[in-house]
């Protein structure tokens, strides 16, 4: 049953996009409703999954019988059920958004895409070898290239067109490194990978070592970071609200193979005489260092909201590479406060985007531009929602964002990287709290009316105002996906320590190189 279950979640969205692809153009309401069933049913399977013991020790399920290396294999442990978990809660929020905006209706076989992209996803984070890892990217990348253009527009074509052109040259160089990897090893397999890393001839360990670097150059592409994060703003700004919200998730999938690779290859490990442990892991903190930095820039010189929110996504991603980064006995402690970090930054990056689509839908004259406008409605409870995703995004107490970087800084405290770190994780702080501070002021404070409404009182301006929005129904109906990510982030503190506890037997379990090697190939 528990090999079922974990299929289930790979399997279903794409029987699920086949079905919604013959359906959408003809019955658009049905497809909304399959597609939110299907769904809620996913979140289901997926939360039963984390939240029972299963993935204690690592469930391998071998496609066709045939065992590993030899078949496809999917793993899923503490780390790929909490991946499957994020996945589907962000695509739950930004799919009812969908809904109630009638985003959905915008283009053509919107539902079937969403599916796709979340058998992409699902794929991409239970896969045991790199060739499946590499065709699950593909997969995911066609459907996002069909959601980020949905709706059409000059911006969203042409960032788009940058989105798919950096993932092309992505994808070439990941099968430059399989390919590689391939030639000289002779499996892709994750688990024969890091078994036969150390009988690799000598003669052949450059070969090795550049495909890695290839390999992880990919990754950093798919992350954003450093140098190679430019693309992420302009698609990620001018996305569908709903699609970027839904977006928030694609960096972790970078973020997640580093991860991977990391610990289940080259920890510990050795290609041929050399040392691959510390082969990433010092790259990884100080291109993580500049990645946070630059963002935090970008979030100040931003001039949009949804700008502000791709660029923090940007600032997250420097966050959690810089905690993969730290090596050493607090090397757990790191990984356990990265990702409670990336939870908290994946669903608040995702529930800001929304917020901001919400805010455009309320100010039709200035949209999301941090600039003065006429009041919206409900300007308070807008603002408040405002304010909350602006303390947790920024890592202000008592929320999220504060207690993973204070995790992240205590494992920091131990390295002889401890003052870069702490200087650009609280300099950053600083620069997102004067940027986001500086955005609610103009966008909620700084109103001014419009020359037809010039005389009238802020109460008329208000009132006329709000009959050409949506209707008060329909903005409670919207709001319900915003409060969402609040609410989580609040159950997160509340109940930080058993979660924090989790995510240290998940860091535990991820440095256990030897359970993963063992599950997935009997010695």
């Amino acid at each position: 049953m528990t090999g079922m279950a974990v299929a289930f979640t790979v399997l279903f969205p794409i029987l699920l996009a086949g079905v919604l692809a013959g359906v959408d153009r003809r019955f658009p309401d049905a497809a909304r409703i399959i597609n939110l069933t299907g769904t809620v049913l996913l979140f289901a399977v997926t939360l039963i999954l984390l939240i029972s013991p299963v993935g204690n020790t690592p469930v391998v399920i071998e496609l066709g019988n045939w065992p590993a290396p030899f078949g496809i294999v999917w793993v899923f442990d503490r780390l790929s059920g909490l991946m499957l978990l994020l996945t589907s809660s962000v695509a739950l929020m930004a799919l009812l958004y969908a809904i109630k905006t009638e985003e959905d209706k915008r283009g053509p076989h919107f539902h079937a895409l969403f599916q796709a992209q979340l058998f992409g996803l699902n794929g991409a984070f239970l896969t045991g070898d790199l060739f499946n890892l590499f065709v699950f990217l593909e997969v995911l990348l066609l459907a996002s290239y069909g959601l980020l253009l949905h709706g059409g527009g000059k911006f969203r074509t042409r960032g788009g067109l940058h989105y798919v052109i950096i993932n092309l040259v992505g994808s070439t160089l990941f099968l430059f490194a399989v390919g590689t990897l391939y030639g000289v090893m002779g499996t892709l397999n994750i688990a024969d990978l890091a078994l036969k890393l150390p009988d690799v001839p000598a003669d052949r360990v450059p070969l090795v070592v550049t495909a890695f670097f290839l390999l992880f150059t990919v990754f950093l592409i798919k992350a954003a970071a450093f140098p190679l994060y430019l693309w992420l703003p302009g698609a990620y700004a001018f996305a569908p609200v709903p699609i970027a919200a839904l977006f928030a998730i694609m960096t972790k999938v970078g973020l997640y193979s580093i991860l991977r690779v990391d610990t289940a290859i080259l920890a510990d490990n050795y290609i041929g005489p050399l040392y691959s442990g510390d082969l990433i892991a010092p790259w990884l903190l100080w291109l993580g260092l500049i990645t946070l930095i630059l963002a935090a820039i970008g979030v100040m010189a931003a001039r949009f909201m949804r700008g502000q929110v791709a660029y923090l996504i940007i600032a997250s991603v420097g966050t959690i590479l810089i905690a993969l980064g730290i090596d050493g006995s607090t090397r757990e402690v790191a990984v356990s406060g990265a990702l409670y970090y990336w939870i908290h930054t994946t669903i608040l990056s995702a529930g800001m985007f929304l917020l901001a689509g919400w805010i455009m839908q309320n100010r039709p004259q200035q949209s999301d531009t941090i600039k003065p406008a006429p009041p919206m409605p409900n300007p308070i409870l807008i603002g408040s929602l405002f304010f909350a995703y602006a303390v947790a995004m920024a890592g202000l107490p008592p929320l999220t964002g504060f207690i993973g970087k204070v995790m992240i800084l205590f494992a920091a405290i131990e390295t002889p990287q401890t003052v870069p770190v702490f200087t650009a994780i609280l300099i950053s702080s600083l620069l997102l709290i004067v940027a986001l501070a500086r955005t609610g002021s103009v966008i909620f404070y700084q109103t001014r009316a419009p020359a037809s409404q010039a005389g009238q009182t802020s109460a008329e301006i208000t009132e006329n105002t709000s009959q050409t929005q949506p209707e008060n129904n329909q903005r409670r109906q919207i709001s319900f996906a915003i409060y969402l990510p609040m609410a989580l982030t609040a159950a997160m503190v509340i109940f930080a320590n058993p979660v924090t506890e989790w995510l240290d037997n998940t860091a535990l379990q991820l440095a256990d190189q030897k359970a993963y090697i063992l599950s997935l190939i009997h010695i």
